[in-house]
């Protein structure tokens, strides 16, 4: 009988550098794009990546380089990665890891940082990883022995991707990326999903069947098209009203008959009052936050002596903290496939008492969605609206933060395979990268960036990445000439003492025209239904395209102008 030959053991693996064992690890757990910023202190995994089949999306700041990697976590659930050097290239990338934070995108940030021998000592561009990351990430590391990197690597993207997701940072010092080192690529950990028994449900329902006004709030990450479908089907079972927290549009789709709109910023007074009123409010993806409940103000604190006091539902992937300022009476841990898995095909058995009061919530959104007109030479109403007929049933809608956003917001309607890529920490320069990301990722798919005048100039450098990488997103620049949010604050509270809000601007369409995009500006409402086919018909060809639109002198956003402020707060 003939011995089979031993398997070889870890020592009798090939050596590889530490650069090459990374990204073999990134190859490993299915990454496709990494975005970052070249820095000598990651050389090695440069080269690496020189012939692995993981694409370098290498982009003109880092800043821009962390929000395409959020952008692609956002838009896939799958960990974003991002590469930037030590010091200064890092720290350009921690608003990004914000926005990961806030808005629970999985993401991965890895760091070159100075070799190992030169820590502590002040060396060029040297970085406290923990201290400057540390209250932002779910986990920051070093990896010191490139033979651990495999480990680390999968910790990183399993904790990224976990619970509530968010950005993890990963240091790599430049000499351990040169080391040689004989170890077994890692197998990706299993993220899990939690669950909820039958038992659970009986409660949910028996709570169901006590109340008079129920709403659910659907919000946080973590959703599949599976897990969108299934908790529809249980809504609509129900007669139940969804409402989405902030910037959370693309989970519901609009024409679904129990959708009650958006809360957060630029939502409508019906809903507010609609929240601050229900007797059961069942939150599936995350709790009511500071955004969703106008300063905590909509959604009071659980009342421990009982009485008339609502109830309160939370379905998240992670326990709330203790202390939390809306105290759940049923807590299920669960991720929002989980809870839709489990819930899709429950029905009531007899009929639901508040059928006329989602009619009623559904008839307030659509009328809050109708579109509002301005008697001024560019109608962004109308703008708008001819944008959301143009928009494809799968089109990816990116924007950042700002009034400008608000028209996105309110009159762009999302069918159900539109994706929406917008910031819930209110963060400023999102929109270009994002919208980058996206056409990089999904190259088929249209992709529309709404941006302000302020916001785009953040990163509108990133066109030149979309030039590189053949993205051809269409981005619409809102150009007032203002930081149009703080104006509106400014007006309300100091009326008439402009300070510190003025913009003087570029001619935005040769900005985009210097980049080989295709660039035009509007100033008169029937100009932009041509302008907008021009530029639909360029992205088409594989090119990006801008169209600079310039609303009236003191128009702030739907409905609001500097003049209507002054007269409404002076008044006052």
């Amino acid at each position: 009988m003939t011995e089979e030959p031993p398997a070889a053991g870890p020592d009798q693996r090939p050596a590889r550098s530490g650069g090459r064992i990374l990204v073999d690890q990134l190859t490993a757990h299915g990454v496709e794009t990494v975005y970052g910023v070249p820095g000598e202190s990651y050389l090695d995994a440069l080269d690496a990546l020189y012939d692995a089949p993981v694409r370098m999306v290498v982009c003109r700041h880092e800043g821009g380089a962390a929000y395409m990697a959020e952008a692609s976590g956002k838009l896939t659930g799958r960990p974003g990665v991002c590469f930037t050097t030590r010091g200064p290239g890092a720290s350009n990338a921690l608003v990004a890891l914000h926005t990961a934070c806030q808005d629970a995108t999985p993401l991965v940030l890895f760091v070159g940082l100075v070799p190992r021998g030169h820590r502590d000592r002040q060396a060029f561009q040297e970085l406290d990883l923990r201290g400057t990351f540390g209250a932002t990430a779910k986990l920051v590391e070093t990896v010191d022995d490139a033979a651990r990197l495999p480990e680390f690597v999968a910790r990183a993207f399993a904790v990224a991707a976990g619970g509530r997701p968010g950005p993890v940072v990963l240091g790599l010092p430049e000499d351990m990326l040169t080391d040689t080192a004989r170890v077994p690529d890692a197998v990706p950990l299993p993220v899990p999903e939690g669950a909820v028994s039958a038992a659970q449900v009986d409660e949910l329902t028996a709570m169901l069947a006590q109340a008079e006004r129920p709403l659910v709030l659907l919000g946080g990450s973590r959703w599949t098209d599976t897990a969108r479908a299934d908790v529809r089907a249980w809504a609509e079972a129900w007669s139940l009203p969804l409402a989405v927290d902030f910037r959370c549009q693309d989970l519901v789709p609009e024409e679904c008959e129990v959708f009650a709109g958006a809360l957060g910023y630029g939502r409508s007074e019906a809903l507010a009052g609609r929240l601050d009123s229900a007797d059961l409010v069942i939150c599936v993806g995350a709790a009511p936050g500071d955004v969703a409940t106008d300063g905590y103000t909509l959604l009071e604190p659980h009342d421990a002596a009982g009485g008339d006091a609502r109830r309160i539902v939370h379905v998240l992937p992670e326990p709330q903290p203790p202390g939390s300022q809306h105290r759940a009476d049923l807590a299920l841990l669960a991720s929002p496939g989980a809870f839709g898995r489990a819930v899709a095909h429950s029905k009531p058995e007899r009929p639901v008492p508040w059928k006329d009061v989602t009619a009623a919530d559904r008839a307030a959104h659509l009328d809050f969605r109708r579109t509002l007109h301005d008697d001024e030479p560019l109608d962004l109403g109308a703008v708008f609206a001819e944008l959301d007929e143009r928009l494809e049933s799968d089109a990816v809608v990116t924007f950042g933060a700002g009034n400008h956003a608000l028209w996105a917001q309110r009159f762009v309607g999302y069918r159900e395979a539109m994706r929406q890529l917008a910031p819930r920490n209110g963060s400023m320069g999102y929109g270009i990268p994002a919208a980058v990301a996206a056409s990089v990722t999904y190259p088929g798919r249209q992709v529309v960036s709404v941006a302000g005048d302020g916001c785009f100039l953040m990163n509108g450098q990133e066109l030149a990445t979309a030039a590189a990488e053949g993205g051809n997103p269409l981005i619409l620049v809102v150009d007032n000439g203002t930081y149009g949010t703080i104006r509106k604050h400014q007006e309300m509270h100091y009326p008439g003492r402009v300070s510190g809000t003025g913009l003087v601007n570029p001619d935005f369409a040769a900005y985009a025209q210097a980049f080989g995009a295709h660039g035009e500006t509007v100033s008169r409402t029937e100009e932009f239904a041509p302008a907008l086919a021009r530029g639909l018909a360029h992205c088409r060809k594989g090119r990006a395209a801008l169209i600079a639109v310039r609303p009236a002198d003191g128009r702030l956003a739907p409905g609001v102008t500097v003049d209507s402020l002054r007269e409404e707060f002076q008044r006052d």
